[in-house]
């Protein structure tokens, strides 16, 4: 249980908390000034120290250093004393325990620095092993170039010890190199350390601008984390150290422990500047919803279109040109990278229109085979009549035949020379002669059962909105049920689903996959703090849809954190509350 650290932004493993001493400290952050060390215990017995408020106190610890064998590590344990002030355990990744304090320091990070396999396995176990709302401590190892990788892995305090000492040493940092004092003519940097002339730069005075520059970066991984946006800093930033890129597609492998804390929505867009950006859990997690939630309902033949620049889709120039074409006649399917698949009735969900990518026409293997692998799985889940492909030959016809070869389809072309050229419309409008139009009621339902499907799991939206109709204009809809019971609205701005407390217990009436938090006796409003949380289901992610439920009330709203965190925490909002009755 912690009283001295709090999280308040999230994105993904990364967070910005607060460090409560009497003068609080946001997080990521440098905590060498304010860190009492208690001292080793291998070296003499130690009393308990005092402690205050205004540091951080490390309790009395006996440190393993890497590859300490287990039975060493188990006889020689402490027992962490429970105090009533901002301590620090001292535990070993592959010896970790939840000690109830605000933060706990790996002893063998200097065994794993270096290497991103051992990196990532040391801060998964750790992370894995103490409480959500607690801080993890890499002392003497931070510098300006990996702590904005630390930080996305997990890491919320640091020191200057390491550009500290680099700087006593000549070593002049930077976040994309560390130089050789010597070799420079002139310093590359503008804090109040290098406001000198070249030629009376002192050791002191590298170090003291080495510890600036560290405190510069770790400003923008904070800004960054509150932006949602890390990752796509991180993509670049790692590529200044071979062993940092490893680290980051470790982490990428490390699919459990992303997942969990990678929220489901957000407003930042997504920016897919490198082949890495296909791993990122947001592009896994839309394609593998895709391919085992979604259910194509509609009877027409589908019609795979390319991507467009604007977001989302339909209302790009080029999408106008398709509809006009098409007129309801085929299910439009447009195939994208970094995305995959994006059934025309997700277009509008996170991240089909959040995300920018580089546009060269060109696209690499990588590129098509995760693509066609996509498509394949959305094929082999989704029957139709007929298959009609308007897709210009640069790459996107490739990855068509690749899995019309390989599933064995007969799908027909109908670009000629482009996609918007008079030939190719006419020959897209002559693929559908004789098809009849779905409606704009069929449409609508369609598109918010399988919204429905994509949020809550497979067969959602027909056990929620089987019987309903929409008003509003698309994407604005509302949806009720036969008796004009308002029960959900589709949020455009991240193609989700709104409950209403009625549909909250249609919802929970049904046998859809329900999200749910339970709460102590009390009524909330506005928000449930984590200390009022009971439980919460481990399958709830930041940005959910969920239904709180106490001995007092009944409500729904949205998820501020993920399930487990809610659980664990004592800190925190856990949830937003839109609507609640009391019972």
């Amino acid at each position: 249980m912690t009283d001295y650290f709090e999280v308040h932004e999230r994105d993904g493993a990364a967070r910005v908390g607060e460090l409560r001493l009497s003068s609080p400290r946001s997080t990521p952050a440098l905590v060498d000034d304010v860190l009492e060390d208690g001292g080793s215990l291998w070296s003499q017995s130690r009393e308990i120290p005092d402690g205050d408020e205004s540091t951080l106190t490390v309790l009395p610890h006996r440190a393993f250093p890497g590859g300490t064998a287990m039975e060493v590590q188990e006889s020689f344990a402490v027992d962490v004393p429970d105090v009533d002030y901002p301590s620090v355990a001292v535990v070993s990744s592959e010896h970790v325990d939840d000690h109830g304090t605000d933060a706990y320091a790996l002893s063998n990070v200097q065994s794993v620095m270096g290497h991103g396999a051992a990196l990532v396995e040391a801060v998964v176990d750790v992370r894995e092993a103490i409480p959500a709302d607690t801080a993890l401590l890499f002392s003497g190892v931070a510098t300006p170039r990996n702590v904005a990788l630390l930080a996305y892995a997990g890491v919320d305090l640091f020191d200057a010890t390491a550009a500290v000492v680099k700087g006593t040493e000549g070593r002049y940092l930077t976040t994309d190199e560390a130089y050789f004092l010597e070799d420079l003519d002139e310093l590359p940097c503008s804090c109040p350390a290098c406001q000198q002339p070249r030629e009376e730069f002192t050791r002191e005075d590298c170090a003291e601008h080495n510890r600036n520059a560290l405190e510069a970066e770790l400003a923008i991984v904070r800004r960054r984390i509150r932006d949602g946006r890390l990752r796509d800093y991180l993509e670049g930033q790692a590529r200044h150290d071979q062993w940092l890129t490893a680290a980051m597609r470790e982490l990428d492998s490390q699919w459990g422990y992303l997942e969990e804390r990678t929220p489901i929505l957000r407003d930042a867009q997504l920016d897919a500047a490198t082949e890495d950006t296909l791993r990122r859990v947001e592009i896994q997690r839309f394609a593998d919803r895709v391919t085992t939630r979604y259910r194509n309902r509609f009877q027409n033949p589908l019609v795979l279109v390319p991507c467009s620049a604007t977001k989302p889709y339909s209302e790009s120039q080029s999408h106008r040109q398709f509809h006009d074409v098409i007129q309801w006649r085929g299910h439009l399917v447009s195939m994208t990278s970094p995305i995959g698949v994006v059934p025309q009735e997700l277009e509008t969900t996170y991240p089909a229109q959040h995300y920018d990518t580089v546009v060269t026409g060109r696209w690499s293997e990588d590129e098509k085979q995760f693509v066609s692998e996509v498509l394949r799985r959305y094929l082999e889940r989704n029957e139709y009549p007929n298959i009609i492909a308007h897709v210009p030959d640069e790459g996107y016809r490739d990855i068509v035949e690749r899995v019309e070869e390989r599933l064995d389809l007969d799908i027909t072309y109908t670009v000629a020379e482009h996609p918007t050229d008079d030939e190719s419309l006419a020959n897209l409008s002559n693929a559908l002669s004789g098809e009849l139009k779905y409606s704009k009621r069929e449409r609508e339902h369609n598109t918010v059962r399988a919204i429905a499907d994509y949020l809550l799991g497979d067969g959602a939206g027909n056990e929620l909105f089987a019987n309903i109709q929409t008003t509003g204009r698309y994407p604005k809809i509302q949806v009720r049920d036969s008796g004009d019971t308002q029960l959900a609205t589709m949020v455009p701005q991240y193609g989700t689903l709104s409950f209403t407390l009625e549909g909250a217990k249609r919802w929970l009436a049904s046998d859809a996959p329900v999200k749910r938090v339970e709460i102590d006796g009390f009524v909330p409003h506005g928000s449930v703090l984590a200390p009022g949380v009971v439980d919460a289901d481990e399958e709830i992610r930041v940005g959910d849809e969920v239904i709180v439920e106490g001995p007092k009330a009944f409500a729904v709203g949205r998820a501020e954190m993920f399930g487990r965190e809610m659980a664990e925490s004592t800190r925190g909002i856990a949830c937003e509350i839109r609507h609640v009755e009391e019972k």
